[in-house]
């Protein structure tokens, strides 16, 4: 039986409000151009299959409606960082054919990070360089850096510890769900949150950085089970590990996304009065992702 139809207003009621959702899909829009731009200038780096232009877009969306305060130049470091870390990530998941690539890798990278510039050729750190010059501009990089620095490298380790699970076909006899959700940095997203902070930081945010950091890992461990839930069909297709394929059914996983859900909640408080727009731009990326992943993924087709 369909339901009973809805009367005009009541329709207006449930829907968001369409003024400001164009406005943020305008901002989305500016910076869908600028990360397609940046993958013309390193072409190389992304092929059209997995980068298709849905990559693109659903990055700059999801930036966009997390700050919905702020213009596209504002939010451009932050689709940048978001960009660069889902190429490292295939390099990883995909290209890689040994962990000495992966680890060669990653050790050009933390020189880039650390002031040195790209070899000649590695598209990827001279990706990361323009990162890195563009957050040197910023007041607050040079208390920053070495945070930014070290999530680069909480980032790497994480990744390439999944890379080492992968390659020995790893089982939920290998690897428990507290040591999966443990890993969660492979993400990147603290990563992309600490760049997107010191993009926008207010003066007193390096006092701050403990809250942020706090919050923005217990954010991520959120992410991770949602991406889960809602890639596990794609995971299976592409071999990629998931926490359902190590033997935890969907209801344990939904209950411990609560349980998460109310970690990063009370991680969130003392950012809610320190540092309140970059709390607000957390607790709204998670949202954005739970309605996202109920649809669809960021990846194209292989």
């Amino acid at each position: 039986m369909s339901p009973p139809p809805l009367a005009g207003d009541t329709v207006s009621a449930m829907l968001p409000d369409a003024l400001h959702s164009g406005m943020i899909c305008a901002v989305a829009a500016k910076g869908q151009r600028d990360l397609q731009e940046c993958a013309n200038v390193h072409g190389d780096l992304f092929p059209g299959k997995p980068f298709d232009p849905a990559v693109f877009s659903t990055l700059a969306l999801a930036n966009a409606f997390s700050a919905p305060w702020l213009p596209a130049d504002r939010l451009r470091t932050a689709n940048r960082a978001s960009l660069w870390a889902f190429r490292f990530d295939w390099l990883v998941d995909y290209l890689a054919a040994s962990r000495s690539e992966v680890d060669d890798a990653a050790t050009q990278c933390l020189a880039v990070a650390d002031g040195s510039a790209p070899a000649s050729g590695d598209s990827l750190a001279a990706f990361l360089a323009t990162l890195r010059d563009d957050l040197s501009t910023e007041p607050c990089f040079a208390d920053l850096h070495t945070v930014w620095r070290d999530e680069l490298r909480r980032m790497f380790e994480a990744m390439t510890r999944e890379f080492e699970w992968r390659s020995a076909g790893a089982t939920i006899t290998a690897i428990t769900a507290d040591e999966y959700l443990d890993n969660a940095d492979n993400l990147g997203s603290s990563f992309v949150n600490v760049t997107h902070w010191i993009a926008n930081c207010e003066p007193s945010a390096p006092e701050h950085v403990v809250d942020l950091l706090a919050a923005t890992r217990a954010q991520q461990q959120v992410l991770r089970l949602l991406n889960d839930l809602g890639t596990v069909h794609r995971d299976l297709i592409w071999g990629d590990l998931n926490l359902l394929r190590l033997g935890v059914t969907e209801r344990e996983a939904t209950d411990r996304l609560a349980d998460l859900g109310e970690r990063c909640e009370q991680a969130l408080r003392p950012l809610r009065i320190r540092q309140p727009r970059m709390a607000v731009f957390l607790e709204r990326q998670m949202e954005f992702c739970r309605g996202f992943y109920g649809i669809t993924d960021y990846w194209g087709s292989l």
